[in-house]
């Protein structure tokens, strides 16, 4: 399995995915690290892991399906099995989307199809969920709303915040992507329309779907 990684902030899931290759948890490597930030935390996480890691400057560029248009020819040179995002803060184009179909996952803080976008924590204590979390997916055009490969769920507290329910679900975060990673560099994930099954999984054993095996 090998990966390209986009980022744009502090690389927390970054470190976790990085670890997980380490301790041999997953068989393969990231090949290289992207950011759109050049002050980007997740750059030095790289460096600490003896990750490639490039900026690509968004400015430079007249527009966004620009910017993307450079950033596949990039990637493609790397010849990647998989493109995660993790806390890359853009908008993909579509060229950008169907250029990696099936082969692009994000990690969004909430139970998808519910609170896409930003500050999913806040929409959720905003509406008066009592359970939260996150999920891992497929990358379509429809935002946030792809194939789901996991989820972990997260109860809100009356006295939650927005940072502390961020804080609790990223916990979930940084065990249920290198799961799904490993799950697809396993080749046991099937997708079917939008159902997602992980052969051999068990399903319904823990308050995650599917139960983790490893993390």
């Amino acid at each position: 399995m090998k990966l390209i990684v986009l980022i744009s902030g502090r690389g927390s899931n970054l470190q976790a995915i990085a670890r997980a290759f380490k301790m041999k948890k997953i068989k393969g490597k990231i090949s290289l690290v992207i950011s759109n930030k050049k002050d980007a935390h997740g750059l030095e996480i790289a460096k600490e892991y003896g990750i490639p890691s490039e900026f690509h400057n968004p400015s430079v560029f007249k527009t966004r399906e620009e910017y993307d248009i450079h950033l596949v020819e990039r990637i493609k040179k790397e010849k990647p099995d998989l493109v995660v995002l993790a806390g890359y803060m853009r908008i993909l184009s579509d060229y950008f989307i169907e250029s990696f179909e099936g082969k692009l996952i994000n990690i969004h803080p909430s139970l998808t199809p519910a609170f896409a976008g930003l500050k999913a924590p806040r929409q959720a204590i905003q509406y008066g969920a009592k359970f939260s979390g996150c999920t891992v997916h497929f990358v379509t055009k429809e935002l946030d709303k792809g194939p789901v490969i996991i989820q972990a769920v997260v109860p809100v507290k009356p006295d939650d915040t927005e940072h502390t329910l961020s804080d609790k679900i990223l916990q979930y975060e940084h065990r249920i992507y290198p799961q799904a990673i490993k799950w697809i560099s396993e080749g046991r994930i099937k997708v079917k329309g939008r159902q997602v099954v992980v052969e051999g999984a068990e399903y319904g054993t823990l308050p995650v779907n599917p139960a983790l095996e490893d993390f």
